[in-house]
């Protein structure tokens, strides 16, 4: 992988092509979105569209009938993913990831990582990932996320399946690798804590939920400790960000949602772990399991998604299960496999 560093967004605002050379390399391109003043008063917003475009791609005509994929990443996240777009491109589909406001690519001096105080104001960049997708391909979009984005892009997809319906907005199904339907922890911390961070989420938003660093899941992606994996540490410390009480308050309020019930208007596939095991530090246990989520808290709240829903365990998964070691990780692109193409007959016979 390249060294990674935030393109200026000037040279995407100054007219001409508004893709430039992306720091994953060859055939990938990004976009810079401007969101204007960020509503939590931490300067100019911006998001980072990323679209994989091999050459083969870009010189042949337009599928409009494969699904383009959109992609997003969870908390401390960004894509970077390759083996993920490249297998989604091997299967016909064109491939976008988009970086969120603070985030990643769109991450800016001054700013607070990931830190917003509504989970609705990603609405802005992903109206607008979505609407430049379907431009460029004249296709159906099949969103994916993972994690904290599994949180998100449904709350997103409720919204507009209520505003416009979600297929006459050209979405035809969803993703989620391991997402944050609940949160984790003692029960005391979902029941006692909830009103706490509401209260201190209001009134010291920016203030940083005091916590030991953690390092075990972190040491098991990056390659320089346990892992197989490259990434810019500065996007995504093994340690991860701080969790700010605002930020987490936009959270327990988009799970409040979603517990209540969402209609989402698409058939969804989730794929998960078959364990969690939650650890501190790095040990042989946390390569065959969800070190960051409860598993048992995504299964209980799938159903909530308001469509068809299929719920896969992979035996032996990471958090982020297409992370996971070689066999687990065959598996859940195996699934994946499996589900687009029961998607692809659901559709023709619907």
């Amino acid at each position: 992988m390249t060294n990674e560093t935030s393109l200026d967004p000037a040279r995407t605002s100054s007219g001409g092509d508004p893709w430039q050379p992306d720091v994953l390399g060859t055939n990938y391109q990004q976009r810079t979105l401007p969101l204007g003043p960020d509503p939590d008063g931490e300067g100019e917003i911006f998001g980072t569209l990323v679209r994989y475009r091999p050459e083969e791609t870009a010189s042949s005509p337009a599928d409009t009938e494969t699904p383009a994929v959109l992609y997003l990443h969870g908390f401390t996240d960004y894509f970077f993913q390759q083996h993920v777009a490249e297998h989604f491109a091997a299967r016909g589909h064109r491939f976008y990831a988009l970086d969120l406001r603070k985030c990643g690519r769109s991450l800016r001096d001054g700013q607070s990582p990931h830190f917003v105080t509504d989970l609705a104001s990603y609405d802005a960049e992903l109206d607008e990932a979505l609407r430049i997708v379907r431009a460029e391909t004249g296709a159906p979009v099949l969103l994916v996320a993972h994690s904290t984005g599994g949180l998100i892009l449904p709350l997103w997809l409720d919204r507009l399946n209520a505003r416009t319906g979600s297929a006459a907005a050209g979405v035809i199904g969803l993703v989620l690798n391991s997402p944050w339907f609940d949160l984790q922890g003692p029960a005391y911390y979902r029941s006692v804590g909830t009103p706490v961070i509401d209260v201190l989420g209001r009134f010291r938003k920016t203030a940083a939920l005091p916590a030991p660093a953690i390092t075990a899941y972190g040491d098991s992606l990056h390659h320089t400790v346990s892992g197989e994996w490259e990434y810019n540490l500065d996007w995504k410390p093994l340690s991860g960000f701080p969790v700010r009480f605002g930020w987490l308050r936009a959270i327990r309020r988009g799970h409040a949602r979603l517990h209540r019930g969402l209609s989402i208007g698409v058939p969804a596939l989730i794929l998960r772990s078959r364990l969690t095991k939650f650890a501190r530090q790095y040990g042989p246990a946390v390569d065959v399991a969800d070190a960051v989520l409860d598993v048992e808290q995504i299964q209980r709240w799938s159903g909530c998604l308001g469509d068809r829903t299929n719920i896969v365990p992979i035996e032996g998964a990471r958090h982020d299960v297409f992370l996971s070691s070689e066999k687990p990780r065959a598996e859940a692109f195996g699934e994946l496999d499996n589900w687009l193409d029961w998607l692809a007959a659901f559709r023709t016979s619907g």
